[in-house]
Formats: C-alpha cells, sequence, structure tokens
C-alpha cells in the first residue's frame, strides 16, 4: 500500500521536474538505490567489458535516451515504465494517455499458456503416417529423456518439455516435411538457448526411432501457445470520439496497408520496454507480425469497440520475455530497469508490456481521430527542429515559442522554418545590439 502510494505522489508533475529532481523522485518511491542514482547520473554504463561479452568486434556504445512513462495502473497495481526510445513523443503519450485510462476506466490483463515452442525439421519424409505413427508412440520416453538431460533445471522449477506434437507441411513439388513441434515452459526465461539445445538433444534419437533425417532444430518465434492479453475499459466516454476509434480500430483489421502502421504504434510502446530490460525486441516484433498475419491476411493486433457507453480495447498475441539470464541479468541497465518495474516474473513482464502497447495505441487513434497526429507529434518535435537548426541553448526556448506558433497557424512545420526563423532572430539582436 506504502509503495503505491507513493507512486501514486511520483506521478504527480513528474515531467515538469528536471532530470536531478526526477532521479530524486525515482529513489523515494524505494524501486532504485543510491547507487543506481549515481549510476544514472553519471551517464550509465562506461567499461567496455561488458560489451566485449555481448557481441564481437566492439568499438563502443550507441546509447538510447531512457526516459519513463507514469500513471500506469495495471491489474490494480501502479507502475513506472522504463523506455529506451529515440523517437519524439512516444513516452509523454503512453503517459498522458495512461493518465486518461486511469481516471477514466481499467486495465487489467492475463497471459494464455505457458509453453514455448521448438521446431524440428525433417525436410522429405518417405511415410509421413508412420513417421508421426513412431513418434507419438514414443513421446511420453522422448519428453522423459530431455528433461532429465537437458531442461532439468526447468523441471526443478515447475517447467521443462510438456508435449510434442507433429506437422505434416507441403513441398511444393509434392509430397511433405515431417515438423516436429516441442512445446516447453522456460519460466521466468525467454528461454531461447534451452529450447534449442533440447531440439538438438532430440535430432539423434529421433532419426534412429524414425529411419529419418533431421535436417533443422530451431525455436520459433511465432509462440500461439503462450499469448499475452491486455484489456482496457474506458467507462462513459464521450460516443462520438468512441465511435470514432471504433471505426479507426476496424480500418486496421480490414486493411492490411493501415494494420501495418497501427502495429508500428503497438510496438512504439512495446519496444522500449524491451530494449530497456535487455529483452529481444527483434524476437517479440516477429512474434507480433507474424501473429497479425495468423489468417492469412495482415491484421491489426489491437482491436476497439464500442460496448454500450464504454469502449473496449484489447491486444493479443505472443510477447515472449524475460527476467531472468543473458542481457536482463548481465547489463546493469536492464537490471535496474527490471527492478523499477518491479515486476516478480516473466509473466508479469509480459502483461505490462501488452498493457504499455494498447495505451499507446490507444493514444495515437485519439490523436487520429481528433486533431491528427502531427499537431501533438511535432509539437513535442520542435526542440529537435531547434537543435537540428543549430540553435544555442540561450536561443531554444524563443525559437520554440515563435515554432510553435507557426504550427498552430500552418498546422505543419519543417527544419527550414527552424532555420529561417533562428536566423531571423539572431539578425534582430545584431540590430538591436
Amino acid at each position: 500500500m506504502e509503495m503505491e502510494k507513493s507512486l501514486s505522489e511520483t506521478f504527480k508533475g513528474f515531467s515538469r521536474l528536471n532530470r536531478e529532481e526526477r532521479l530524486r523522485a525515482l529513489l523515494g518511491t524505494g524501486l532504485l538505490q543510491e547507487s543506481d542514482i549515481q549510476y544514472l547520473a553519471n551517464g550509465g554504463l562506461k567499461d567496455f567489458s561488458f560489451g566485449e561479452k555481448f557481441i564481437e568486434n566492439v568499438i563502443g556504445y550507441f546509447q538510447l535516451p531512457l526516459g519513463v512513462a507514469t500513471n500506469f495502473r495495471i491489474d490494480d497495481k501502479d507502475y513506472l515504465i522504463p523506455m529506451a526510445v529515440e523517437e519524439t513523443s512516444i513516452v509523454a503519450a503512453a503517459s498522458k494517455t495512461a493518465k486518461w485510462v486511469r481516471e477514466n476506466g481499467t486495465i487489467f490483463t492475463e497471459v494464455i499458456g505457458n509453453e514455448i515452442i521448438g521446431q524440428i525439421q525433417c525436410a522429405k519424409i518417405k511415410n509421413f503416417e508412420k513417421f508421426s505413427e513412431i513418434l507419438n508412440r514414443n513421446k511420453a520416453q522422448l519428453i522423459a529423456n530431455v528433461n532429465t538431460e537437458v531442461a532439468f533445471g526447468l523441471v526443478r522449477r515447475g517447467g521443462g518439455v510438456k508435449n510434442i506434437q507433429v506437422r505434416s507441411v507441403p513441398r511444393p513439388e509434392g509430397g511433405a516435411m515431417g515438423i516436429i513441434h516441442i512445446y516447453m515452459d522456460p519460466c521466468d526465461a525467454m528461454g531461447a538457448n534451452i529450447i534449442n539445445q533440447v531440439c538438438e538433444f532430440l535430432k539423434d534419437p529421433i532419426e534412429r526411432l524414425t529411419g529419418e533425417n533431421v535436417t533443422m532444430c530451431i525455436l520459433s518465434n511465432l509462440v500461439d501457445s503462450k499469448i499475452t492479453r491486455a484489456t482496457v475499459v474506458l467507462k462513459n466516454i464521450d460516443a462520438e470520439l468512441a465511435e470514432k476509434i471504433q471505426e479507426a480500430s476496424l480500418f486496421a483489421q480490414q486493411d492490411p496497408y493501415r494494420a501495418a502502421t497501427n502495429n508500428k504504434g503497438v510496438l512504439n510502446g512495446i519496444d522500449p520496454i524491451l530494449i530497456a530490460t535487455g529483452n529481444d525486441w527483434r524476437a517479440v516484433e516477429a512474434g507480433v507480425h507474424a501473429y497479425a498475419a495468423r489468417d492469412g491476411q495482415y491484421r491489426s493486433v489491437t482491436k476497439w469497440e464500442r460496448v454500450n457507453s464504454h469502449l473496449v480495447g484489447v491486444f493479443e498475441a505472443p510477447v515472449i520475455v524475460g527476467t531472468v539470464g543473458g542481457v536482463t541479468t548481465l547489463h546493469p541497465t536492464a537490471s535496474m530497469c527490471l527492478r523499477l518495474l518491479n515486476v516478480q516474473s516473466a509473466n508479469d513482464l509480459s502483461r505490462v508490456i501488452a498493457a504499455v502497447g494498447l495505451v499507446q495505441n490507444l493514444g495515437a487513434l485519439r490523436a487520429l481521430t481528433t486533431v491528427g497526429i502531427i499537431e501533438g507529434h511535432m509539437k513535442l518535435h520542435i526542440k529537435n527542429l531547434s537543435l537540428g537548426a543549430g540553435a544555442r541553448e540561450n536561443e531554444i526556448p524563443e525559437l520554440q515559442k515563435k515554432l510553435e506558433e507557426i504550427l498552430f497557424t500552418r498546422k505543419r512545420i519543417s527544419l527550414s522554418h527552424a532555420v529561417e526563423v533562428l536566423k531571423e532572430i539572431r539578425d534582430q539582436k545584431l540590430t538591436t545590439s
């Protein structure tokens, strides 16, 4: 209760604080320690030995801005959301929309299923029926062996390989591939490395049992056996606005051209958290996009509908993440961001990520169907334009004010406007000096 009270107080006016005040506010939540604040104040990671452990041919670090989105209340719990991202307006839009939802509705989430998927390919099957019958007859023993030899650590924590299924995938010239799906509960790990090890371990016994050649072993990022669902319910929303958002959502459901941009907007909320916590955002993106096309047409992974006087939105897709192992544990910024989130498991993290993606989508649809995307985005982009034009620190406030006036009257703004206005400001100062 004390933590929730502290976070609610932290949300108030957070965006108006300077950086030092923000760090002090985060320290006050108890989620971060003095050493974390000092680490951030000093600019984060500087030890190149970390980089050498992660990738090859290291020459330095590429730093992204790390921000905190506020106002999120998910499943009756308050969250500060760390977001590592370079795009203007994402953190602000997430915080603003989360406040709207907080004041007018609820967010609740769930994870459906537990298993990730590994695939074993036998490219050219001589007799699929026989192949399938042999594997199904020996399935229990294969599972027992791999859990004993490879996945024993997961088994101790309640996870491990749970099932094996055989699929027939047609070949273009006729005949079939035999594809074996390995379903494994990775507990709080993302599970990529261990599921690949499991598949490799099963290669030899499968070949001995079936007489077929195994041609490839690899995980799948289309994990339709473990789906994260987030739901937003906004109560007593303006009927006209709800109708517009519903129609915008229908557009993304029915048209793949719109769906691609809609889903990119959802990922605007998801990717920054994945990056901040050291998770594989490429894997999650691949899974989201594949799931969006699961019925043969690419569609939105979110859906918004009017239900009586309410607006109800749902996000549904695989969001496979980890809170232990790999970069999440080794990288000091990633481990700090996980502490800031205060999640207790990989499923908790997945649910928070899905909720933020759905809220980000709501903010975009609200803007698109009212003032348009340009006004809000470009207003926040003005500082970038000011810097791009070469404005000095003392020139930025006046330049920003004039650029906001141009945006208000012309409904558009560009770098050339910033350059032109900056020249006028400097010429005027020369004239009066």
